[in-house]
């Protein structure tokens, strides 16, 4: 490990994507969590306060490689998310990857009730993904179709959305090099589900006790899955960990 400033080039080439299986089209998701030393993923609700300068060049930079960022309703609701934006430092990368200039957001909800006068809904650089089921109410689903730069995506034969079945509906719209940013509920059903296929986990060296959180909630799985670890680096006593599903 050596403490310096990691520089976007060099974060681009170390959280890389895997190189595509011959003939393509099969997606890999991997998620990008935040969690200080006792395990919390937020502080107040939210994870920018136990989040560095660093963490969010990777942040940007593991945005700027996908295809398509999914994110849980109650997360774009308390994180206040805005449409990905396109950055000429990728602007290129993301040509020769066949890639449009920013990728899509795919919120995933089960109520549909969302603000859809948020310039996510309202005016993205791409069209805002909803992902959401069959069941979903047909009220809530037309006032998501006329915010004017959504579209619905039905993932689930219920309410609520089948991880699989999102990972499946992503990859046939050509999403195949997927990011979660969560939230702990989102990320606790891709794990259940057995979709993710790496973590990038940035460890804060923070203490912050209370009752905040884990990086993954939800019900546990019946046997651990064990990842292992694929790169480690470190800034400003922050380390940024990649593990893969062996």
């Amino acid at each position: 490990m050596v403490d310096r400033e990691w520089s976007l080039a060099e974060l681009a080439v170390a959280y890389a994507y895997p190189r595509p299986a011959p003939g393509g089209g099969q997606p890999w998701l991997r998620a990008n969590m935040v969690s200080t030393l006792d395990g919390a993923a937020q502080h107040d609700g939210r994870s920018q306060p136990i989040s560095c300068a660093a963490d969010m060049r990777i942040f940007g930079t593991l945005r700027a490689l996908a295809d398509v960022v999914i994110v849980g309703a109650e997360t774009v609701r308390q994180e206040g998310y805005r449409p990905a934006r396109a950055r000429a430092e990728f602007a290129e990368a993301r040509r020769a990857a066949g890639q449009g200039p920013a990728p899509a957001i795919a919120v995933v909800s089960a109520s549909l009730e969302l603000d859809y006068t948020l310039p996510l809904f309202t005016s993205p650089a791409v069209p805002t993904l909803i992902l959401t089921g069959a069941a979903a109410a047909p009220d809530r689903i037309a006032a998501a179709e006329k915010s004017g730069g959504t579209q619905v995506v039905i993932a689930g034969d219920g309410v609520g959305v089948d991880p699989v079945r999102a990972v499946q509906a992503l990859a046939e719209l050509g999403h195949t090099r997927l990011l979660t940013e969560g939230g702990p509920r989102l990320l606790g059903q891709l794990v259940a589900a057995g979709v993710l296929d790496e973590l990038c986990l940035t460890i804060s060296p923070m203490l912050t006790a209370g009752d905040a959180q884990r990086i993954a909630g939800g019900p546990s799985v019946a046997v651990p899955e064990r990842f292992e670890l694929a790169s480690l680096l470190e800034e400003e006593g922050f380390l940024f960990g990649r593990y893969r599903r062996r």
